[in-house]
């Protein structure tokens, strides 16, 4: 039997998704909870891996078991043994061809800025941070120009192990919250440090510090090095995968009505 879970997490206490040595990951925690509860151990595949300290509205997993149990035993029993910011929210069992990774159609990401003169205290580790003004126009006039199918090769980390640069960016939306911006990503999929990369870019022709037309260069360019530095993971949340619906999987709230 193949099962798919939904979860969601705060990721400043970890070192990303993918299992390690130290055993100081999402992915850790996970499969050891799994196996307290099921008796035997499990492996799950992910939708997308996160890095250390991205946060996760709902991450999509799946693992096989011979194991029969209701879908709501799974997400109670498994929460037991979860630390308080890692917890299923849901789980469906799925047909064996399914694939978290492979047959997810694209990927959403968030990420929450402050503006402010100091930095944040309350939402540290959970929102990035300008201490400079930010002109939301400009920031969305060059986002425009990221939209697309493109080589994303200047947004791309030396570790990227992705097969091909080449990815399609479907939306960016940039607004502002009171002292808050929210900027949203979703493309079919993304390479290693790519969102980080790109708020990058977007803050410094946000600040002045480039014009718009730079940040079109930069993507023409393909070179890393003409990028701005990778931004903060704080402020970084994986709002998750979307499948086609003969999955009938639960999708992650657009709305994130609980952040700013």
């Amino acid at each position: 039997m193949r099962l798919a879970l939904g979860l969601a997490y705060r990721g400043q206490h970890y070192h990303g998704w993918q299992s390690q040595p130290d055993g100081r990951t999402v992915q850790d925690a996970v499969e050891g909870a799994l196996a307290r509860f099921a008796a035997q151990p499990l492996r799950t595949m992910c939708a997308g891996r996160t890095d250390t300290g991205v946060h996760a509205l709902c991450q999509v997993v799946h693992f096989d078991t011979d194991l029969v149990r209701e879908p709501f035993s799974w997400v109670r029993g498994t929460n037991r043994y979860l630390p308080d910011d890692i917890a299923i929210q849901w789980c469906r069992p799925v047909p064996g061809d399914f694939h978290a990774r492979n047959s997810a159609l694209g990927r959403r990401y968030a990420y929450v800025l402050l503006e402010s003169p100091v930095r944040p205290a309350l939402e540290s580790g959970l929102a990035g941070w300008s201490f400079r003004p930010l002109a939301g126009d400009a920031m969305r006039d060059a986002a425009a120009l990221l939209v697309g199918t493109h080589d994303f090769s200047a947004f791309r980390a030396a570790e990227c192990q992705a097969a091909s640069p080449v990815k399609t960016l479907r939306r960016v939306a940039i607004e502002r919250r009171g002292a808050y911006w929210r900027f949203e990503f979703e493309a079919d999929a993304f390479l290693h440090h790519m969102v980080r990369n790109l708020l990058g870019c977007l803050v410094a022709v946000g600040a002045g510090s480039r014009p718009v037309a730079w940040i079109g260069e930069v993507l023409d360019g393909r070179d890393r090095r003409a990028a701005a530095p990778t931004f903060s993971a704080a402020g970084l949340y994986f709002i998750g995968p979307y499948y086609d619906a003969r999955w009938q999987l639960p999708e992650a709230p657009v709305q994130l009505d609980w952040l700013p």
